[in-house]
Parts: structure tokens; sequence; C-alpha cells
């Protein structure tokens, strides 16, 4: 069973039909005593990173978060509040699991802000990104970016700045795109972390 954390931030709707399409059993919860016994974890996240936290706080959930062993998806908001900290809430620890700081994008005339839309994943290593297309497409919308890491296991590159589009540190996985609206790379992607 996959636990898909519930904390009033991310596009549930679209995430669960996609895991029903790959015949996924998935439960959108909060508790932490059902969140440590999935199989599998996903946190999605569309929003403020720092609301993102403080909606996690008050549910008890960044030390639960910390302490799973079994493979964890972070999705957008979901995986930068995985990093270390965040531009969009300064002095705000973030989870901590990547070693990554989310900066906001300078706007230019190649860099409108929010980066919204397709583009092309570079740079790819890993189980979760296996079997993917030599140029994959996915799908982007966000303001801030996980800088390039130790931790970057794909990369994006938007206007000039060259972001980890994808990250994974032990069982924790991360993507600033949206796997759920990615069409068949994303269903691909998806279907590698139910394998993992």
């Amino acid at each position: 069973m996959i636990a898909v954390i519930d904390y009033e931030m991310g596009n549930l709707r679209s995430l669960e039909n996609a895991l029903g399409r790959l015949g996924a059993e998935c439960l959108v919860t909060a508790d932490p005593a059902v969140i440590r016994r999935a199989d599998r974890v996903i946190l999605p996240g569309v929003g403020h990173a720092g609301e993102a936290m403080d909606k996690l706080v008050q549910r008890g959930l960044p030390a639960v978060i910390r302490s799973l062993r079994q493979p964890v998806l972070g999705i957008c908001v979901g995986m930068q509040v995985l990093c270390r900290d965040s531009e969009e809430s300064p002095g705000k620890a973030c989870v901590g699991i990547f070693d990554a700081h989310v900066r906001r994008f300078d706007p230019s005339p190649a860099c409108k802000v929010p980066h919204m839309g397709w583009n092309e994943l570079g740079n790819r290593e890993g189980k979760l990104l296996r079997g993917l297309d030599p140029h994959p497409y996915v799908y982007f919308v966000h303001s801030y970016y996980a800088g390039l890491c130790p931790d970057t296991v794909a990369t994006c590159r938007y206007g000039t700045v060259l972001f980890s589009a994808a990250l994974r540190y032990e069982n924790f996985y991360g993507t600033q795109f949206h796997p759920e609206k990615s069409g068949s790379v994303g269903e691909r992607i998806l279907q590698n972390f139910l394998e993992l």
C-alpha cells in the first residue's frame, strides 16, 4: 500500500488517478502509524514551502518522514521541503533529507517565473529514471528550484539556470516536475517508483 501524505498542499486527485491507472492501491493520510506501515510513501505538494513546512509540523510529520526506511517520493514542493532550506521561507529549516538549498528563479526575458510547461531532463541516473526515452520531457510548474548537489540524479535547464530536476538520497527520491502530469514519461517514472 502507498501512503500519500495529506497536509493540505498536494494535488491529490491527479496523483491518485495516475497511481490508479498503474493498478496501485493508495491511501491519502496524515496518520503517522499508517505512514510508517506503508510499503511506499509519496509527499506531493503545490504552493508555498514555508506553509508546507508549517502544516507538516502541525501534524508532527517531519520526524516521522525522517524515520522512514521504505521508498519515499517527494513531488514539486514535496521535494523542496525534503531539502535543507528554501529562500521562500528564510530562516526556516525544512525536513533536511537532501543536502540542497532551494532558490528562486531570477525573472528575465529568457526565464519567466514561474517555470511552467514541458522541459527536457538531462544527466539522468538511477533506478527511478530508468527506461526513459533518450530525450524525455516532463511537466514543471515552479518558481523555486533546488540547486545542484551530491544528491542530484537528473538536471534541467531553464534560461541560464541548470537545476536539480530529481534528487535521491538513500531511500528518498524527489522530482521537481510532476510525474502525474507528465504523460507516458511520468507514468514510467511512477512505475519505476512502484518497483523500487
